[in-house]
């Protein structure tokens, strides 16, 4: 497991560090970045769901640890979709802005032209439609930051049981050592009083046989 997680988070810091060179890719050959981020992140997704499996299968000491890890990059991944998403449809307004803009300038009017209106519906259309979205992207990022926040409480309570289990196990260490040293002092003096019952029998002998 270990192995698949580091593997998964190197990939995760790659793509982001990739994400960045989408702003400055030309037109011609920014889809084909696109499509490699999305190739990978695809490919990430493969591994969250293997490393979800294999943290299930930990022990029951490591289990949870390795679920909040597992966790952990899966917000990171769905953090990249979210940023790649969201570049995908500015690109897309962008290039609608552009195709209305270069429509409208190469169009030409005439006096009597009957239509003379401006297609602007389907512009205004697919700006709400992308405002939706970025809403969505809002929302889903929201949400996100509200698990990340429920795990990282939950790790806090872990961890605090964590220390009283070790704090009980540390007591029940002493309580054991102390039953030890009083079953040891028993057995002193379960001899120390057979002794005595011997040398009492011995001295009774002695006096019985010469002073009587």
């Amino acid at each position: 497991m270990e192995t698949l997680y580091h593997q998964t988070n190197k990939q995760i810091h790659d793509i982001q560090s990739q994400m960045g060179r989408l702003e400055m890719t030309d037109r011609q050959s920014v889809h084909l970045l696109e499509n490699e981020l999305q190739a990978r992140i695809d490919q990430i997704f493969s591994h969250l769901e293997r490393l979800e499996i294999l943290a299930s299968k930990e022990p029951p000491s490591r289990r949870q640890n390795a679920k909040l890890r597992v966790d952990q990059l899966k917000y990171d991944a769905q953090h990249l979709q979210t940023a790649l998403r969201n570049f995908q449809h500015r690109r897309y307004a962008r290039e609608a802005q552009d195709r209305d803009r270069e429509e409208l300038m190469s169009r030409t009017f005439t006096t009597n032209d009957a239509d003379t209106s401006i297609p602007i519906d389907e512009t205004l259309q697919l700006n709400t439609n992308l405002n939706n979205a970025h809403r969505g992207m809002d929302d889903l990022l929201g949400s996100g930051s509200g698990i990340l926040n429920g795990l990282r409480d939950q790790r806090g309570t872990l961890k605090g049981t964590h220390k009283k289990m070790l704090d009980v196990a540390n007591m029940l260490g002493l309580s054991n050592t102390v039953m030890r040293l009083i079953e040891k002092r028993a057995s002193q003096d379960k001899f120390i009083m057979v002794g005595g019952m011997l040398v009492t029998c011995v001295v009774i002998f002695l006096v019985v046989k010469y002073l009587v």
